[in-house]
């Protein structure tokens, strides 16, 4: 039976640099800047007002959900 997979919340507010993080179940290298799909998919985003509120992202190595929130 294949588990399903945990949903992790990372505050943007808290990441240095340019916005890259590691997933926080397997580890691997997440940017923003990889538009290729072949780390992260997009699942959901909230929009409000035209403003970005929340993305949900799996990562394809792990399968886990994780929350972006937090934009600047």
């Amino acid at each position: 039976m294949k588990m399903k997979p945990l949903l992790y919340e990372i505050d943007l507010t808290k990441i240095d640099g340019e916005g890259d993080f590691p997933c926080p179940k397997c580890e691997v290298a997440i940017s923003p800047e990889d538009l290729s799909e072949k780390v992260y998919v997009i699942v959901e985003t909230k929009v409000r007002n035209n403003e970005l509120i929340d993305l949900i992202i799996q990562c394809n190595k792990c399968e886990s959900k994780i929350r972006l929130f937090g934009w600047a």
